[in-house]
């Protein structure tokens, strides 16, 4: 018997929302985490991601419905889960009755091959399917990366794959072959004529010729629904230069409504904030002697416009000052070889100690844990504790966030680290990761430098700058003994917090990697 399951709307961050577009009709074969509907609150637009896969039976929702966390939207019959029907009673045949002919099921096979991708080779980093799946229509099935870019390459019909061609690490072009899929839906492969009574055995029927079809992916690395890249379109907006709000670093139509408003506002002062500048000369620098042309990462083209953003918005002060972490340090080597006689896999970085430190500080001072009101007139306090972590990767700077800070241990912090830098390196963090910081550390003491003045990221109003740390000769009143000491960096939001409280702030977190008791009181 056939299983059917119920898919009910998940947690969308709001009491409720409008449906504006529903994406599958009943009949279709979806795929886990695929869009089925799109929905807008007070806040946002968003897709909505199934969470079950299989053939649509029923639809429970119309466009314009208000709904909200636990509505139920469709009945899926779940793939696979369906029983066999029982066989009905052949009765035997005389030998002069032909056999009815058995229906043949619509499908043909067909090759997926690699579409024009602006570049002469790229290399596969990720199979996305396996033999065997039943895979739809613009589902992503290989993941590339070539000089410029990396992107996800759809599916351009739904199927069964029946074998896989390529390698995670081959390089392709445009027209290698991917994959060979059993389309439905396709043209059925011409009847096989039920044999006769005769002895003779009936003629097997030609398998069908496989049939080529290529994809024209379009921003095929941007995740976003048919509707936002019409509106990217209508706009003549790059996708790749929106920052994405949505579900697994989706752009949705708020992001898009958010950069044109940004744009209209820009144009309208005469510059970002007022500030208003002269436009960069163009040069040929080919004139001068060779050169190279290297597109900017996706990363840098979203940071980009925000750090200026910031820059020129933001009136920036930064507060510099030197911890002593000498017992710190002594610390922390003894706690990671107690660590490694237990076998307990992790090890104890500098840097945990500095989000406690300033977590704890954020709690002494909460105006630190603040954002700017969109008008400017009122501070949004923060009662979480959340830390941003500026994580140098391949392909540009992300910030991913650890929460809840206060309330986690040295070792839970550790492997949380780990893991959302992993992620990080490997360009797996979603748009969550990255979302709902109090303030920034951007830690620089692995690579070099004595200070620098970062830049803070709004909507946060601060961010914690750390060097590399070195001895120096500190006098305890008697004599110089050498110390080791890190200069830290503190640029805040002057419009927010005044220099006292700048002053204040530095120095409890000075305080509390000076004396680690200090951070359980």
């Amino acid at each position: 018997m056939s299983e059917l399951k119920e898919f009910l709307l998940p947690d969308i961050g709001a009491d409720a929302a409008d449906i504006t577009e529903i994406l599958v009709s009943v009949g279709d074969t979806i795929a886990e985490d695929q869009d089925v509907l799109t929905i807008e609150g007070d806040k946002a637009a968003m897709d909505v991601p199934s969470s079950v896969a299989g053939v649509v039976k029923e639809i429970k929702v119309n466009v314009g419905d208000s709904v909200s966390e636990g509505n139920l939207v469709l009945i899926v019959e779940v793939a696979g889960s369906a029983a066999e029907a029982p066989a009905a009673p052949v009765a035997e045949a005389s030998p002069a009755v032909e056999a009815a002919p058995a229906a043949s099921t619509a499908t043909a096979v067909k090759e997926v091959c690699v579409p024009d991708i602006g570049g002469d080779e790229v290399e596969v980093t990720d199979i996305l399917v396996a033999v065997g799946d039943t895979i739809t229509e613009d589902q992503d099935i290989i993941t590339v990366e070539g000089d410029k870019a990396s992107m996800d390459v759809p599916a351009p019909f739904g199927g069964v794959v029946k074998e896989i061609k390529i390698s995670t690490g081959d390089k392709v072009s445009e027209g290698t072959l991917i994959l060979i899929v059993e389309a439905e839906g396709a043209a059925p492969a011409a009847p096989v004529e039920a044999p006769k009574a005769a002895p003779a055995e009936a003629p097997k029927a030609a398998a069908p010729a496989p049939v080529k079809a290529e994809i024209t992916p379009v921003n095929a690395s941007i995740k976003a629904s048919p509707s936002v890249r019409r509106i990217a379109r209508e706009f003549d907006l790059d996708l790749n230069v929106i920052a994405a709000s949505g579900p697994k670093g989706r752009t949705t139509k708020e992001d898009v409504q958010k950069f044109v408003k940004a744009q209209l506002q820009a144009a309208k002062s005469g510059g970002a904030g007022g500030l208003a500048v002269a436009a960069s000369p163009k040069v040929d620098f080919a004139k001068f002697g060779e050169v190279e042309v290297k597109e900017l990462s996706r990363i840098q083209k979203i940071s980009g416009p925000a750090l200026h953003r910031n820059w020129v918005t933001i009136p920036h002060v930064t507060q510099f000052d030197e911890a002593d972490i000498t017992e710190l340090e002594a610390f922390r080597k003894e706690q990671n070889a107690i660590a490694a006689k237990k076998e307990l896999g992790v090890k104890i970085s500098p840097l945990v100690f500095m989000i406690k430190a300033v977590a704890k500080a954020l709690e002494l001072y909460p105006n630190f844990n603040s954002s700017l009101s969109e008008d400017g007139q009122s501070l949004i306090l923060k009662k979480y504790f959340n830390v941003g972590i500026a994580v140098d990767t391949p392909n540009g700077l992300v910030v991913p966030v650890v929460k809840d800070v206060l309330n986690k241990g040295i070792f839970d912090i550790c492997r949380e680290i780990a893991e959302i830098s992993k992620k990080a390196r490997a360009g797996k963090l979603t748009a969550k990761d990255m979302q709902g910081g109090s303030i920034t550390i951007s830690s620089l003491g692995g690579i070099g430098g004595t200070q620098f003045t970062p830049i803070v990221n709004a909507p946060e109003v601060a961010i914690l700058g750390v060097s590399k740390s070195a001895i120096k000769p500190q006098w305890n009143g008697k004599e110089f003994e050498p110390r080791l000491m890190v200069p830290l960096a503190l640029s805040y939001d002057h419009r927010v917090i005044d220099g006292a409280d700048g002053a204040r702030f530095i120095t409890a977190v000075n305080n509390y990697l000076s004396d680690l008791r200090t951070l359980i009181l």
